[in-house]
């Protein structure tokens, strides 16, 4: 079920009452830390703000479905508070005059450019229990792990520098998260090196697909699955039994339709496809490749998307021995994409060339592997019906059976000739004619080093 959509007004009503408790909770506890007479005994004494029975905005609708208790609605509050307010945290920044430095218990951290307080997770416990450890290891335990905040991706723990302890990490919203509590509005991520993935469509629907049989059953394997995934594992004995997720290898020639299959399979179960952009997730920094790609990795995870990695054999080829740093750097690179891959709850579909291309550890992995061979006859004979059938001016004398029989092209060389074909008849000012057709496939043989006569033999 959609959440509603948000009332500006309400919204920023329930955001207030939320920072003004939080500003409440952290006043009541530095008071009682350094016993300045605190107004109540301890910060549990101060309630979350009470939410209507059936909240107007988003973020009283996410409290209420995501069941956020006392602990998760504070550190919520709190990882907030930097977008929303940061001047609230200010009283943290309070000096320990005794070392003269900031007090460690506090936790937090300064940004490059915000020169407000950061909160870690080590403020986030500070805040719930103090010194008390007896009371802050339950929610060390639970919070970034088990917890509604961790389960429904609202707070992140940020990762530290190996040997720093995991707790010095920054409280992070993420940014769909954080445009959603905040505006009541998702946001698409924007394509780039830190988001290396974009998201791919097609005006063409289920029936425009051009394909045998035998792939056409496996493909509605893996649409099965896309419905019914949340069913099946929802069933304790399959839960037990099937790992989360589905990974599918589409090979094949190209221009066979791997990459408009992704696209119908995610329209005709409704999920968005992103293509991630391998050339972009290899940096030579050290731990960026693995932080962009956990965030197409988490986001995809939230919304449901299905992830698709074009040329995958680019990536995912045979390795060699590593001879070289950057060998062994890629290597690791390759190494954490397949992991996450692996893990990913969602349904992963890579496309590749040449099954033979890729590492056989790696194709293990796969539940389906979908072989796109170039068309028959009969598919291109549809495929020429489909691309220049319809309201395309086409001269009488072509016949679609006869260029199915003479030019084993495939169904984007097809859709190339056609481009060709209409810009040649637009400069002439008349109909596509057969010279035109003949000319565009012989132009898309060449591109393979074939001819005419070379094809039909």
């Amino acid at each position: 079920m959609a959440l509603k959509p948000a009332s500006p007004a309400a919204l920023g009503a329930t955001l207030a009452r939320e920072l003004d408790w939080l500003a409440a909770v952290l006043d009541a506890r530095l008071k009682l830390y350094f016993e300045h007479g605190s107004p109540v005994a301890a910060v549990e004494d101060l309630p979350a703000p009470e939410l209507p029975p059936a909240p107007t905005d988003v973020y009283g609708q996410v409290v209420a479905r995501k069941k956020l208790g006392w602990a998760e609605r504070l550190v919520l509050a709190l990882a907030l508070a930097p977008h929303l307010r940061p001047q609230l945290l200010d009283p943290l920044f309070a000096r320990n005059a005794t070392y003269d430095r900031a007090f460690t218990e506090f936790g937090g951290l300064r940004g490059k450019h915000h020169p407000g307080f950061l909160p870690t997770g080590e403020t986030a416990l500070f805040l719930l229990a103090g010194d008390d450890l007896t009371a802050r290891l339950p929610h060390q335990a639970r919070l970034w792990s088990t917890s509604p905040l961790a389960t429904a991706g609202l707070v992140h723990l940020a990762p530290t520098e190996p040997g720093e302890p995991a707790l010095g990490g920054a409280l992070t919203v993420p940014p769909d998260a954080l445009a959603r509590l905040t505006t009541g509005r998702r946001t698409s991520p924007q394509y780039g090196p830190d988001f290396p993935a974009q998201r791919v469509t097609t005006p063409l629907t289920w029936a425009d697909l051009v394909l045998d049989d035998t792939v056409l059953d496996q493909l509605e394997e893996i649409k099965t699955w896309l419905v019914h995934q949340k069913d099946i594992m929802q069933d304790p004995h399959l839960r037990r039994h099937l790992k989360p997720g589905f990974r599918a290898l589409f090979y094949g020639p190209p221009g066979t339709g791997k990459t408009l299959t992704a696209c119908l399979l995610g329209q005709a179960t409704g999920h968005r496809v992103y293509r991630v952009d391998l050339s972009m997730i290899v940096s030579k920094y050290i731990g960026e490749t693995e932080k962009n790609l956990a965030r197409v990795f988490d986001t995809a995870a939230r919304r449901r998307w299905i992830l698709f990695f074009d040329e995958a054999d680019a990536l995912f080829g045979k390795r060699t021995e590593a001879s070289s740093s950057n060998d062994r750097h890629a290597n690791q690179e390759t190494a954490y994409l397949l992991q996450r891959i692996e893990d990913f709850p969602g349904v992963v579909l890579l496309a590749s060339n040449l099954k033979g291309n890729l590492d056989a550890a790696f194709s293990r992995r796969f539940q389906a592997m979908v072989h796109f061979p170039l068309p028959g006859p009969e598919e291109r004979e549809r495929l020429w019906q489909q691309a220049f059938g319809g309201a395309v001016r086409v001269a009488q004398d072509v016949k679609f059976s006869d260029l199915a029989e003479q030019y084993k092209l495939a169904g984007g060389a097809i859709i190339n000739v056609l481009r060709y074909c209409v810009l040649a008849s637009l400069q002439e000012g008349r109909a596509m004619s057969l010279a035109d057709i003949r000319r565009g496939s012989e132009r898309e043989l060449a591109k393979d080093g074939k001819t005419l006569y070379s094809n039909n033999k």
